[in-house]
């Protein structure tokens, strides 16, 4: 295997650059720099000097063997002065040495997974930490990186393979004295499939972290001229969409991230819903908006007429500074230009943001684990209901292959390069 190298501090110029070494070679490749090195794990100064042996700089030198290393292998970590020049003389100097080469993004992650540093949902937390931009996502992503959802599938894990031990006792020793009656035990394996597949449910059915992670979707729908494009601004408070007052001047969805008071928002301004159309380029902003609609986290309705079926739904009173429009059984006023109802607008969104976001002091997993233990909990469902030991077992094994593509243990190797593409290269 290569030994690779990168900065994994911050992009220079900096006062110190953070540049680490991951592989067999890693002790190598440092002693031809800097000669000795330190003892394991006690920073040491050292003069680095290229093959010709001109000075590229004094830097500090931990040494960390493996695998009780961040990766899992030999590591090293020069921290050298953070100067644009200092780091690219020690990288060329690194990447002259045979066997070297640059870290491709989350390389190392990549391989402290591989070789059981941490499991793919600490992956995938770690993944959420390195995008977080408010407290709540970082909040959230912290928990998994140390192991939260890990945590919870070992507790399920642990509860199922009792379960199978069960079976598998009634399977090859059914027959002997001190095996427990066979109609006893078979019963007591139904009731604590159910009992897990409850739990497991109980956690599936909180909202997935992608809504923290990702912003809560609101779609401003309504007709042509409705002033959506109008509420867009005044919300994200800047121009993120065209205004006109000629009807249809938005063809196409524009999305304008927000954050406000530590929650993140994807505002999503959408195309007229009118009844007809014979323009080929508005029908399909049209068909656009429908879909928007579709994956909605919040709907905020502009129209005259009653919205569209939704489970989460304002209909607002657009353009409320005009005279001679009516409440009519609509939630709440609003006027862009004169800024009235906006904050009560945004009171509305927080409140409703308490009941779609996961909870701040609970376990929430992400879609591809949320579907995955789906998956496990209608195992048990079925097993639950299974009389026949040889197909009841069968169904506890699928649902012990659920739990290990959680956490890594079963082939996940088709969805880490997407993965690791979120990384930046010095992790």
């Amino acid at each position: 295997m290569d030994t690779i190298f990168a900065v994994s501090s911050g992009a220079p110029p900096a006062a110190i650059a953070v540049l680490r070494l991951s592989g067999p070679g890693a002790f190598d490749a440092a002693e031809l720099l800097a000669g000795t090195l330190p003892e394991p794990r006690r920073a040491g100064l050292r003069a680095l000097h290229d093959a010709a042996g001109e000075l590229l700089d004094r830097a500090l030198i931990l040494t960390f063997p493996g695998p009780r290393s961040a990766s899992g292998e030999d590591m090293v970590e020069l921290h050298l002065h953070g100067g644009r020049a200092v780091v690219r003389a020690v990288e060329e100097a690194l990447g002259a040495i045979a066997g070297l080469r640059s870290a491709e993004p989350g390389e190392f992650t990549r391989r402290a997974l591989l070789n059981g540093r941490l499991d793919l949902s600490e992956a995938e937390g770690l993944g959420d930490l390195l995008m977080a931009e408010t407290e709540a996502q970082r909040r959230m992503a912290v928990r998994a990186a140390e192991g939260g959802v890990r945590r919870a599938v070992e507790g399920w894990t642990q509860r199922l393979l009792q379960l199978a031990a069960q079976v598998e006792a009634q399977l090859d020793h059914g027959d002997e004295e001190d095996v427990t009656e066979g109609a006893d035990t078979l019963a007591e394996v139904h009731a604590a499939a159910r009992a897990l597949a409850s739990d497991i449910a109980h956690v599936t059915a909180r909202p997935p972290v992608e809504r923290l992670r990702d912003g809560l979707r609101v779609v401003l729908a309504g007709p042509p001229n409705a002033g959506k494009s109008t509420l867009l601004n005044a919300m994200a408070g800047r121009e993120a969409a065209i205004v006109s007052a000629i009807a249809g001047t938005t063809r196409d969805r524009i999305e304008a991230p927000v954050v406000r008071d530590g929650i993140a928002w994807l505002l999503i301004d959408t195309a007229g819903l009118a009844e007809q159309t014979s323009d080929p380029i508005e029908a399909i902003g049209i068909d656009r908006a429908r879909a928007a609609l579709e994956e909605a986290d919040v709907v905020l309705w502009l129209g005259d007429d009653a919205p569209p079926p939704h489970p989460t739904t304002l209909w607002l009173h657009a353009r409320a500074d005009l005279a001679g429009r009516a409440m009519s059984g609509r939630d709440l006023a609003v006027s862009a230009v004169t800024g009235i109802g906006l904050d009560r607008l945004w009171e509305r969104l927080a409140a409703l943001a308490a009941k779609l976001l996961p909870p701040p002091d609970q376990l929430a997993l992400n879609r591809r684990q949320s579907d995955l233990a789906k998956r496990a909990a209608e195992a048990l469902e079925r097993a639950a209901l299974q009389h026949d030991l040889l197909l009841l077992a069968e169904e506890i094994r699928s649902a012990r292959r659920a739990f290990d593509a959680i956490t890594g243990r079963a082939d996940v190797e088709a969805m880490l390069d997407t993965l690791f593409a979120r990384f930046c290269i010095g992790k």
